[in-house]
């Protein structure tokens, strides 16, 4: 029998503070960078996608670096927290230049060799947008320096928890907590920067038009009082976790046998995999639906919509109220800009909302059933209720807010029982090679995950491009708008189901997994007892 190893309220909500500050990071380059870059920063659409495309590629590189090196750290705090805490003043300071915008000289780029490397990098920078050059360089090593203390801090905080005990069931009880935070975490993020810059913008302003200046002040100071949350949290996690699961052996191996070994371990394979397509549906999906509702969606049901929350008021009319002051109000008719804006909003926070609330029944789910049955059942009603939202018609609002809510439902215990899940196939892989190396396991996932998100952006307007004539100068084209329908629901129905065999191709179910923790119990036992 396992012993017992459970853990404390306080070490479970410790745990999940450092994610919580991760999304900081994570939901507002979902969010909001491209925007910064673009209308912030000011430099065009090419060269913002190329700021924020090559550090992510480099993030996805940088991870099995961080975890090999982080598998062969040893301190007497453990492998994985010393990571957290010694990048945590680093990953604040970058925060903070990274959402900073500097004024920077002319650089005389003609002073350089012209048969340089640094040269024709520099003005192949200036074909793109040769008015912004310095900013270009500027935002080029901010977004790679924040990336990469990403992937440092980011990468043994995920490997943690597989050391934290070797319970299954407390696990799945952990990763809850953590994704609770997250989702917390995602809902701030996405309910408070934008008007919290608007706030410190018209400070800045005092009492004159708001310039662009005064939305970079905005942002700077935003990002700072995110950074500073951001310490405090991974102080927070540091103090309060403990590294309890230790290798049942001394042997030393190279990284180049872990990830030979880590190619025969077939559960790994299957959720490498599954990743890589899982973290593609987030981007993709993202993308298709905010243009699903900003185009396919009939404005005029949207607008009955908002007005049955309790939203709308008439034009002309300034209220005082907090959610006035978020802009969720909608003056006047269908015909107000916001219309879309409010209703998707609406949308996305009861999603969130409504997966807080599942994701604390998770571990009851995964304690009953076992991890991969829960998973597979989410997935598989994921993918049902996908493919439901294609045949919905543009006034059908209400379908739309029912079938997102049962997703929800359905796709919520699955988020931090797939997280346990990478644990197990770091069992798997100590069961069968006698060697544990939980950071090579998370970072090659993390590097199908951050290549997943890369890859589901750019299928989503390959799709668009390829089969529905996509022009981005006419987003409300008829045949656009049959893609976002087309996208949002088949291509994303289908993607959920690639997931949902994948899972069940997954060779470790309840019974599999309870017979590994006895069996590596008993070894770790015999070792500490030797």
């Amino acid at each position: 029998m396992n012993p017992p190893q459970k853990l404390s309220f306080l070490e479970k909500a410790g745990y999940s503070g450092a994610d919580a500050a991760a999304n900081f990071v994570f939901m507002t380059m979902v969010l909001f960078q491209l925007n910064f870059y673009t209308d912030v920063f000011g430099l065009s659409a090419g060269a913002a996608a190329m700021i924020l495309l090559w550090p992510r590629l480099w993030d996805a590189v940088a991870d099995p670096i961080v975890g090999m090196l982080a598998d062969r750290t040893n301190t007497r705090w453990g492998k994985f927290r010393p990571w957290i805490v010694f990048t945590a003043v680093p990953w604040c300071v970058i925060m903070i230049f990274a959402y900073t915008t500097p004024h920077l000289n002319d650089w005389a780029v003609g002073s350089l060799q012209h048969d340089s490397l640094l040269y024709r990098f520099i003005t192949w920078l200036g074909a793109i947008d040769r008015d912004n050059l310095n900013l270009i360089i500027y935002a080029g090593i901010t977004n790679t320096m924040l990336m990469t203390i990403y992937s440092m801090n980011n990468m043994p905080y995920a490997a943690l928890g597989g050391v934290m005990t070797g319970d299954i069931n407390e696990r799945a009880k952990l990763n809850s907590f953590r994704f609770v935070a997250v989702n917390a975490a995602q809902f701030i993020v996405g309910g408070f920067t934008l008007p919290l810059v608007a706030k410190f913008a018209v400070q800045h302003a005092n009492g004159g038009p708001v310039t662009v200046a005064d939305k970079q002040y905005g942002w700077q100071v935003t990002m700072t009082i995110w950074a500073v949350l951001c310490l405090v949290l991974f102080i927070f996690t540091f103090a309060t976790t403990k590294e309890r699961i230790k290798p049942t052996t001394t042997e030393k191996s190279s990284p180049k046998q872990d990830f030979l070994d880590l190619l025969k371990n077939n559960p790994w394979k299957v959720m490498w995999c599954w990743t890589l397509v899982h973290f593609a549906i987030l981007s993709f999906r993202g993308g298709a639906l905010y243009n699903y509702y900003h185009h396919y969606v009939d404005k005029g049901a949207m607008f009955d919509a908002v007005k049955a929350f309790g939203l709308v008021a008439p034009e002309g009319t300034t209220g005082n109220g907090l959610l006035e002051w978020l802009g969720y109000v909608v003056h006047g008719d269908a015909s107000a800009g916001n219309v879309a804006d409010v209703f998707n909003s609406i949308v996305n926070m009861m999603g969130t909302g409504i997966t807080i609330i599942v994701i604390l029944i998770s571990p009851a789910l995964a304690q009953n059933f076992g991890k991969k049955t829960v998973a597979v059942a989410g997935f598989a009603l994921a993918t049902i209720g996908t493919f439901a939202f294609y045949f919905l018609s543009p006034t059908n609002v209400w379908g739309m807010l029912g079938i997102t809510a049962l997703i929800s439902i359905a796709y919520a215990p699955t988020i931090p029982l797939t997280w346990a899940i990478f644990a197990d196939v770091a069992d798997y892989s100590e069961l069968k090679t006698g060697r544990r190396f939980t950071g090579m396991v998370f970072a090659t996932i993390g590097f199908a995950l951050k290549s997943g998100l890369a890859l589901g952006s750019a299928a989503f307007l390959w799709i668009l491009e390829g089969m529905f004539n996509y022009d981005t100068k006419l987003p409300a084209a008829p045949e656009a708008i049959a893609g976002y329908r087309f996208t949002s629901g088949i291509v994303v129905g289908i993607m959920f189901a690639i997931c949902t065999v994948l899972l069940i191709a997954y060779q470790l179910n309840k019974r599999a997994t309870i017979e590994m923790a006895e069996e590596l119990t008993a070894r770790r036992l015999k070792a500490t007892a030797a």
